[in-house]
């Protein structure tokens, strides 16, 4: 019988959630989704110190709004919470319990400063520091102590941290989905906390008891975690647990130019978003909503971010990703984050929207200025500029001059245009639009007017272009008259002349 599947996203709520961990969470989606699996959120809490209030709500909901959806956590009860490690801690305590009795872990006394001598002491030698079977029967701990010494400590209050007892010269043998058998020898490992003196338990305790407790399937986390590995494993062995899930460490988010690990620094230093949406805590930070991004198309872009798909294919609704998504696809080196692709991704799947969505921007940025415009022609300006969008944010640009007469004009084709006969041309062009009746199709009028008159048909619809757009790019010119009408046209010419005349 196969093995259902149960994965988990377990972010810590220390601040916004990183494009990063959004990506961790989609592959754990992904990957349930394609198994008929469940996904879950475990909202690791333990750091009591690095503690934000307000992140759990920003996770939550830059989860939503990628369309991840969430089958059991702190808002979706399940039968194996609570989903918050905060809430677990009577149940903690008794698996920590377990390993004392079964001499696994132990009780250290010592205190900061004299571990912060010891590690002194082996940097002038050259050394690194290492709590473990080399020297724990140095330090003040229960294994060092007697039990009377051991009790009389606990019994007084003194202040305490529960160590792992790392076995004596082994060989850790694990495996990692992606990367194969991982070996270790124990004399590289610490004996790492696994409770600390505020009694809360460690990330490495707490996440290999709720794994196995949630019965987690797959572990699929970010390639930082895999240095902990052997430990993780470890514990499973002490409590004697024979069932583990298979551990999958995804490829690390690298910077624009490739190396290094993408940071919050890097997005304000290129001013790209690296969280889904605003994170308002002590800075405002505007994410990918917040820039005019499109939820699929993030997803897709994230998707592909050490992941292929094994053909040509690049964009995908999430239903798409759901069917083609697998572990064997996943790359084992790091896949760089390239801001120009992200944008491609966007105007993509812009290009694949209903133009119903750009409408409603259209009418929010516009609001003032819809007394001239049915839902007919909105419809067709959003067919129009939506070729051009890279972001929906770049509508407010592409769109304003249906309704609003230019404020300045290109400097650079304004004092082109300047130097031709700007007044005899604008002024026929006013006379041809003041008396056509359709000014989508005076374009074989305005070629015999040119033609007449021997004008250069370039400058000509220069001129006419830049007194309607302030620029000479844009959409159909003769859509974009015939939509803001012969008197806009008019008045938008005759302010150019007049203009140019200054």
């Amino acid at each position: 019988m196969t093995k259902k599947i149960r994965v988990r996203f377990a972010p810590s709520p220390t601040g916004p959630l990183h494009i990063g961990g959004l990506r961790t969470a989609l592959f754990n989606y992904l990957f349930a989704k394609k198994h008929g699996g469940k996904f879950i959120v475990r909202v690791e809490d333990t750091d009591q110190n690095r503690y934000v209030g307000s992140s759990e709500k920003h996770i939550m909901d830059s989860l939503k709004w990628c369309g991840i959806e969430i089958d059991e956590g702190p808002r979706n009860k399940g039968s194996f919470g609570p989903y918050r490690q905060s809430e677990r801690k009577d149940f903690y305590n008794l698996k920590i319990q377990e390993l004392l009795k079964k001499g696994h872990a132990y009780y250290a006394f010592d205190k900061k400063e004299e571990l912060d001598f010891h590690r002194k002491d082996h940097e002038k030698k050259g050394r690194t520091f290492m709590y473990n079977a080399h020297n724990r029967l140095k330090l003040s701990n229960s294994l060092s102590l007697s039990i009377e010494d051991t009790n009389k400590l606990l019994d007084s209050g003194a202040e305490h941290v529960v160590r792992f007892k790392t076995p004596v010269e082994k060989e850790v043998v694990c495996r990692d989905e992606l990367r194969g058998v991982v070996r270790v020898s124990t004399k590289t490992i610490d004996d790492k906390i696994l409770f600390k003196s505020d009694g809360m338990p460690t990330y490495h305790f707490a996440n290999v008891v709720d794994d196995y407790e949630m019965k987690i399937s797959h572990v699929i986390r970010g390639e930082e975690w895999l240095p902990s590995l052997p430990l993780h494993w470890l514990l499973y062995d002490a409590f004697g647990w024979e069932v583990r899930p298979k551990f999958v460490h995804l490829p690390l988010i690298l910077k624009p130019e490739g190396k290094g690990k993408l940071s919050k620094r890097d997005g304000d230093r290129f001013g790209f978003p690296v969280f889904a949406i605003q994170w308002k805590d002590e800075e405002i930070i505007k994410g990918y909503k917040e820039h005019g991004f499109l939820p699929e198309s993030v997803v897709n872009f994230l998707s592909l971010l050490g992941w292929n798909p094994g053909n040509e294919k690049e964009l995908f609704n999430i239903q798409e990703l759901i069917e083609s998504f697998s572990l064997e696809g996943l790359n084992k080196s790091g896949a760089r984050f390239d801001p120009e692709k992200n944008k491609w991704f966007n105007h993509a799947h812009i290009q694949k929207t209903k133009n119903s969505l750009l409408v409603e921007k259209i009418e929010n940025e516009f609001s003032e200025h819809l007394t001239l415009f049915d839902k007919e022609k909105l419809n067709t300006i959003a067919e129009l500029i939506k070729p051009r969008l890279n972001t929906l944010n770049e509508i407010n640009v592409c769109a304003s001059f249906f309704f609003k007469t230019p404020d300045s004009y290109n400097e650079k084709h304004f004092n082109k245009l300047k130097k031709a006969n700007f007044k005899e041309i604008l002024s026929g062009l006013i006379e041809l639009v003041g008396s056509a009746e359709n000014l989508a199709e005076i374009k074989p009028a305005l070629e015999v007017l040119v033609q007449k008159n021997e004008w250069s048909f370039g400058k000509v619809m220069g001129l006419f272009r830049l007194s309607l757009v302030g620029d000479l790019s844009g959409p159909d010119l003769f859509q974009i008259a015939s939509l803001i009408g012969k008197d806009t046209c008019v008045l938008r010419m005759t302010l150019l002349s007049k203009a140019l005349e200054s």
